[in-house]
């Protein structure tokens, strides 16, 4: 090959390389093109190099120059191409910006959480302060203390959940009363929150472990008037404007005795299953404290009197946000959880 012949060559990849480089659309055609044009056994760079060993010594030297100008040029042209197509791949199909955005869930405190939280404020209003007792509690501060006749059916292992003979989860928090008037003397006026335990079944309206906040005064004077004033006003305090009733009832650590209602949140009183079809929502059961309660305690009866209640946030929860199924709050459903969220 004559040196003339070896320019023609070089402008004749020069022109049509680029030209080739642009039109590949993907990146195997990008391969194609850069084995057609500067591939090491079959490319076209690759004959202009093999016919560049048969030219003249004295004209290698400026053909040798042409030849690498070329293959940067290429390469140069070739890198760029690739990049742009590796970015259009990498893009992936267009991005349609009327498409609602991927939902993302906010956190809340659990609505047992706030009803607690905001039971405990208002009563702290009234000059309540919170007491604590443990879960694990001995048989008598949870019966015997509390008057519990020892053939009662809450003693039966149907009904409570026993750790030994002396040791069982507590049913109710009314233990921390008993504690409680141990240790102060009266004027008492005491909020006490916690978990309690009992061997019920799910259902609507029923968990065999929840929550329960139960109050307590005892001074001198103290008469039913006085629970029904205080209750009273915690329900419309908590409810807002609400209709309340009072039955009678039972219970051996109070005498008498009275369960207090209000009006259904879910069916606003025209019945439902949350209510049982009553339209009344049971939210605690409250009553005089029991002389023999007092005694036990080592209170003097005869100087002091008081009252208790006994509430149950879980209820109340699905009273006042109309949740139909008290089984709900236990599903950690962040759908559920969310609609609290403040």
């Amino acid at each position: 090959m004559l040196l003339d012949d070896f320019r023609s060559a070089a402008a004749s990849l020069r022109t049509d390389g680029p030209g080739q480089i642009a039109a590949a659309s993907s990146l195997d055609a990008w391969t194609e093109v850069r084995n057609a044009l500067v591939g090491r056994t079959s490319g076209r760079l690759s004959d202009l190099m093999t016919a560049l060993g048969t030219l003249p010594k004295e004209d290698r030297r400026e053909a040798g120059q042409l030849a690498n100008a070329v293959k940067q040029e290429l390469e140069a042209l070739l890198d760029a191409r690739h990049t742009e197509l590796s970015r259009g791949q990498q893009q992936g199909p267009a991005i349609d910006g009327t498409m609602p955005a991927r939902a993302t869930w906010q956190g809340s405190v659990h609505p047992v959480s706030l009803v607690i939280d905001e039971v405990v404020e208002i009563f702290r209003e009234l000059g309540f302060t919170i007491a604590l007792g443990p879960e694990a509690e001995h048989a008598w501060y949870n019966f015997g203390a509390l008057n519990f006749p020892a053939d009662h059916p809450a003693m039966d292992l149907h009904d409570t959940l026993y750790l030994n003979d002396d040791l069982v989860l507590r049913t109710h928090t009314s233990p921390v009363q008993v504690r409680t008037l141990q240790q102060y003397a009266p004027p008492i006026r005491i909020l006490a929150p916690g978990n309690v335990y009992r061997r019920d079944f799910f259902d609507p309206s029923h968990a065999p472990m929840f929550s329960q906040i139960e109050g307590l005064v005892v001074d001198e004077g103290i008469t039913f008037a006085d629970l029904k004033a205080t209750l009273t006003r915690f329900a419309n305090r908590f409810f807002g404007e609400t209709k309340t009733r009072f039955r009678p009832s039972y219970f051996p650590f109070t005498e008498p005795s009275a369960e207090m209602d209000v009006l259904c949140g879910v069916c606003k009183g025209s019945g439902c299953p949350v209510c049982k079809q009553s339209g009344w929502v049971e939210i605690l059961g409250s009553g005089m404290v029991h002389p023999t309660v007092l005694e036990n305690a080592g209170i003097d009866s005869e100087k002091y009197t008081g009252w208790a209640f006994g509430l149950g946030p879980a209820r109340t929860a699905i009273s006042r946000h109309a949740i139909p199924d008290i089984r709900i709050l236990y599903d950690s459903d962040v759908r559920f959880l969310e609609q609290f969220a403040r």
